[in-house]
């Protein structure tokens, strides 16, 4: 398979940057082609703005997601975005590897996404009709792909819980795996975290290294997360809501849609 791994870690020195070595070397000695995007190495300017459309009158209004569609399809977009463009779709599998802070990806990360998620090639794509709402959440540019997550957390695997301070990992990640990754029609794996990171000793270490040496491994079998294809016939449209009688009657927020989580 062909792997990119979009890295973001400002520290070339860091747990992270050990951890990203360790996968890519795995997959090299599985057979797997590997390209790396390296955010902070690469100066990443994450940040929209009229840079971004060239074409785009400098006292023009800026609207994001027209400027994007029309930049787009005019094959006028930065060279950084259509380099990034170039390797997603020579990938077979996406990995997104990130230390969580606040909660979520680094701002970085999360200015790849904005701008590299343009108008017409991740999003905004398919028709829209009282059928079928666009090709996302299952379908899209990246059906038939793979993509998972690789994050580091300080906090403790137990703080991460159903009944954890801070939330279950999985509804924490859920706006990234499902709204980033699910949208664009990704099948998305689920995530290998790493927990309690700033107090890991040698033998912590080589445990983590060793589980992610796994994951790389089955990287190609591994079942993705059950989510619900949004027009799979679960949703009305285009209201996009679940349909009634689907989902666990004790089941609501994120858990909703997945399947598996039905009473009947």
């Amino acid at each position: 398979m062909k792997v990119l791994l979009v890295f973001a870690h400002p520290e070339p020195r860091s747990l992270n940057a050990a951890l990203r070595d360790i996968a890519v070397k795995e997959l090299e000695a599985q057979g797997h082609e590997v390209r790396v995007s390296d955010l902070y190495a690469d100066r990443w300017k994450s940040e929209v703005d009229h840079a971004d459309f060239r074409s785009l009158a400098p006292d023009a209004r800026l609207k994001v997601a027209r400027a994007s569609g029309e930049a787009f399809a005019a094959d006028a977009l930065t060279e950084d975005v259509k380099a990034e463009h170039e390797k997603l779709l020579w990938a077979d599998v996406l990995i997104l590897q990130f230390p969580l802070w606040w909660y979520s990806m680094p701002a970085i990360l999360k200015g790849w996404v904005d701008r590299v998620y343009a108008y017409g090639f991740a999003y905004g794509v398919g028709e829209h009709s009282d059928r079928y709402w666009g090709s996302r959440f299952g379908e899209g540019t990246f059906a038939g792909k793979r993509a998972m997550l690789l994050v580091t957390t300080g906090g403790w695997e137990e703080h991460y819980s159903a009944r954890g301070i801070n939330g279950p990992i999985d509804d924490i990640l859920f706006p990234i795996n499902h709204g980033v990754l699910f949208y664009p029609g990704y099948d998305v794996l689920p995530p290998f975290v790493a927990y309690r990171v700033d107090r890991l000793d040698e033998a912590g270490f080589h445990a983590v290294a060793e589980r992610l040496r796994e994951r790389m491994r089955t990287l190609g079998s591994t079942p993705p997360i059950p989510y619900r294809q949004q027009n799979g016939g679960d949703y009305v449209i285009p209201s996009l809501q679940l349909r009634p009688g689907l989902g666990d009657p004790g089941a609501n927020g994120f858990a909703l849609h997945l399947n598996g989580t039905d009473s009947r």
